[in-house]
């Protein structure tokens, strides 16, 4: 894992609690493998589970809505996790309430209001910076940043998608998501030698673990056309 070497390591050796095995897994391209992590926390009554929980359902399903069309039935699951991310929150800063704009942007994201998407992750962005510059916790798991990055990928904004992810990088380290997402919209932008490094870094990374997400196969794929 490649959250950075020292993280990782520590995780390791301190026995990661689910919260930490749930932000692995979804740094490794498993967000369904967390979401079943947090959910089985959640059931032996870790209050804490709550918040990442609604969050990373709230992602997979805006996901699946915009590739339904954004509309609003598959758009259901997203507004409800919003409305109770709010009702946490009380509309203070923290955790529950970036998690609940970032999940605003991704509803915006999954009907392409590229507008409103805007408005709601910078607002997210701006509040995790603040959150985490007072030792406070940011978005559970996944930061509003590298969801920025998906986002702006996926309303095909390559520059602010990779400018996010850069911006993710800063923050919080060269995961495989993040590696990834460089690579991805490098490759949007038919900037190859950026998407090249970026992928040899996640497969170094990555080196033999049997696990063979999308993300890592495309990767091996492309640096078949890079230069050695």
């Amino acid at each position: 894992m490649v959250v950075s070497g020292w993280f990782v390591v520590s995780l390791l050796l301190a026995q990661p609690s689910p919260r930490q095995s749930a932000a692995i897994r979804a740094a490794e391209f498993d967000v369904g493998g967390a979401v079943t992590l947090l959910e089985a926390s959640a059931s032996q009554a870790d209050t804490g589970a709550r918040i990442p929980l609604l969050y990373l359902r709230g992602l997979i399903a805006a996901r699946e809505a915009f590739r339904e069309g954004g509309a609003p039935g598959a758009l259901a699951p997203v507004r409800e996790a919003i409305t109770e991310l709010g009702a946490l929150s009380k509309g203070q800063p923290g955790e529950a309430e970036i998690a609940r704009l970032v999940l605003q942007a991704a509803a915006a994201a999954a009907q392409s209001e590229r507008d409103e998407m805007r408005l709601y992750i910078e607002s997210a962005m701006q509040m995790e910076v603040v959150q985490r510059a007072a030792g406070q916790r940011g978005a559970p798991l996944v930061s509003a940043a590298e969801v920025a990055g998906d986002l702006w990928l996926q309303v095909y904004r390559y520059d602010d998608a990779r400018t996010a992810y850069t911006v993710a990088a800063e923050r919080v380290g060269f995961t495989p998501r993040i590696l990834s997402g460089l690579a991805r919209a490098a490759r949007r932008l038919n900037d190859m030698p950026a998407a090249c490094a970026a992928y040899h870094r996640l497969v170094d990374a990555w080196g033999a673990r049997p696990a063979l997400p999308a993300e890592i196969v495309e990767a091996r794929a492309y640096l078949s056309d890079c230069a050695p």
